[in-house]
């Protein structure tokens, strides 16, 4: 097994460095790999197919991401009598959970134990679908033993249930007990959940829902790509060419907003990434230029700029930032574990993150955020608790703490599926550490989002310090503003006074989006095609 994940890391990492070769950076497997094997054989463990037969393709979604919190491990397959013959044929034998769902409930089967739901003898009143997830909440929780710290709920947005209850005049108690008793949500999360909602309606007392928006600028270029990374980014150093172009479309979609939203009041904007100060400073001083001569900045609330990768920080391009008003940045460590930092082909040292933090301060930033992720492979409870206390000693005005998500698209995914290690944990432990430390810096818990294969089917949670909220954050996880996106990769999402939401999307590839930026804008023309009333 060492010897595979050794062999398999470097087969990946080699091919991560040829497709840089112009950065000339290259990455170097650790003697953290053999860690990792450690780790697998001491559990035991390895990757296992989990095939779950459903007799109809509806709640085909919610019925893996259940099956999957419960079996983090396991690859979970969902099979339906839509899936294609030759993979019926494959994965029939090895179906070890069957779902038959009937008018009025269902039968599951778990190996060799058969179990029965009758929909009419649910007490609450909220549909098929709930009941049913309740139900195989229910077996699945006496069949492996575990209690999930977000019962069955499969959402990414768990706070917009507190959000609206509260907003339908709900008190703290009935919010608690429908989260226990509807969706089995633990104490803990369901109180958090409460807090962030009523922290979130708060800081969003004097956004312009109807008459207004926010926009987003992706940058979708990386000094390198992580390991774990499914996002839209390309090597800079492959694209360097193409960049000067790329910013001009970024601009011609700037133009068409300018145009058709200037009777709209515009709240927050972001740039993010990808990795924005990837671009060279004269580069960025010429984005935010042409940004803040076609839009009307007097109404903005907040402008974040996310710096993010700290070896593509410098004076030069953080005086850009400060010189154009930019009110809020991210240097986002992720770890302070070299080791760590290395095995994921993050190329930012500790050091340097330490001294891009140190230049922002200087620069004059006085809303620095930084973002960490628990659960990284080979990462213990006691590499977190160092990480927190280094950034304790740093004291950012905010701390965004993500449970590693293992992404389809990612290296990190396809480095467990052929290899078969467990090695990637988050606990409940970990968690509270982190929420400690930003307890420490005097700082509160303001949005939350979970994703799916989450390490330890936990959440993402910003925490922040009063006064430093990011607004952003909390807009684009409740859904409750439209949000007009610029660049290759980005969604823009239309609210509709009654809550439709309706999205279109730009490209992913940059070459592309450069050649095609006259359809991206015809997309968005398309979207906004009803007048939009101020």
């Amino acid at each position: 097994m060492r010897r595979n994940i050794i062999r398999f890391a470097n087969r990946v990492l080699n091919s991560y460095n040829k497709e840089i070769h112009q950065a000339q950076t290259k990455v170097s497997v650790p003697e953290l790999c053999l860690r990792f094997a450690e780790a697998g054989e001491r559990k035991g463990t390895g990757s296992n197919v989990k095939v779950v037969k459903l007799s109809h393709p509806n709640y085909e979604y919610d019925v893996h991401s259940l099956v999957k919190a419960f079996y983090a491990e396991d690859q979970v397959t969902v099979i339906t009598p839509e899936t294609k013959p030759e993979k019926l044929a494959e994965l029939e034998p090895q179906v070890s959970l069957e779902i038959e769902l009937g008018d009025t409930g269902a039968k599951i089967r778990v190996e060799d134990e058969t179990f029965l739901w009758n929909a009419e003898t649910e007490t609450i009143a909220d549909g098929y679908k709930n009941g049913l997830k309740r139900f195989l909440y229910r077996i699945l929780s006496k069949v492996t033993g575990q209690e999930l710290p977000w019962g069955n709920l499969t959402g990414i947005r768990p706070t917009k249930i507190a959000y609206g209850m509260l907003d339908e005049g709900r008190s703290d108690a009935e919010i608690l007990d429908f989260m226990e008793q509807s969706h089995y949500v633990s104490e803990e999360k369901a109180l958090l959940g409460i807090d962030i909602a009523k922290r979130e309606r708060d800081l969003l007392k004097e956004i312009h829902y109807e008459g207004g928006y926010s926009l987003y600028i992706g940058i979708p270029f990386c000094p390198t790509t992580c390991l774990y990374c499914s996002f839209t980014s390309y090597p800079i150093a492959a694209f360097r060419r193409q960049v000067d172009a790329y910013v001009d479309a970024v601009i011609k979609e700037m133009d068409y907003v300018a145009e058709n939203f200037q009777d709209k009041v515009l709240d927050t904007v972001y740039i993010g990434g990808g990795t924005p100060t990837t671009l060279e400073p004269e580069q960025l001083d010429r984005l935010i230029t042409a940004l803040k001569s076609k839009f009307d900045f007097s109404t903005v609330k907040e402008f974040t700029v996310e710096a993010g990768r700290a070896d593509s920080i410098t004076r030069e391009k953080l005086e850009v930032l400060y010189r154009h008003q930019v009110s809020r940045i991210s240097v986002n460590p992720q770890t302070m574990k070299q080791e760590t930092l290395d095995i994921i082909g993050r190329k930012a040292s500790v050091e340097q993150v330490l001294t891009a933090y140190k230049l922002a301060r200087e620069v004059g930033f006085d809303n620095i955020n930084m973002d960490l992720i628990l659960g990284l492979p080979g990462e213990l409870e006691a590499d977190v608790q160092r990480t927190i206390e280094k950034i304790v000693e740093l004291a950012p005005d905010s701390l965004t703490v993500h449970s590693l998500a293992i992404k389809r698209a990612s290296r990190l995914n396809q480095w467990i599926q052929e290899n078969g290690v467990s090695m990637l944990h988050n606990t409940d432990e970990t968690m509270k550490i982190a929420a400690a430390g930003a307890e420490k810096l005097g700082m509160k818990p303001y949005y939350l989002y979970r994703q799916k294969n989450m390490s330890g089917n936990f959440e993402n949670t910003g925490y922040a310090r009063p006064g430093k909220y990011g607004l952003y954050n909390i807009l684009i996880m409740e859904e409750k503003q439209t949000i007009v996106a610029l660049g290759a990769g980005s969604i823009t999402k239309r609210v509709f006074p009654d809550g439709r939401i309706e999205r279109c999307d730009n490209v992913k590839d940059v070459g592309l989006y450069i050649e095609k930026i006259d359809e991206m804008i015809q997309r968005k023309q398309q979207l906004f095609s009803e007048e939009i009333k101020s």
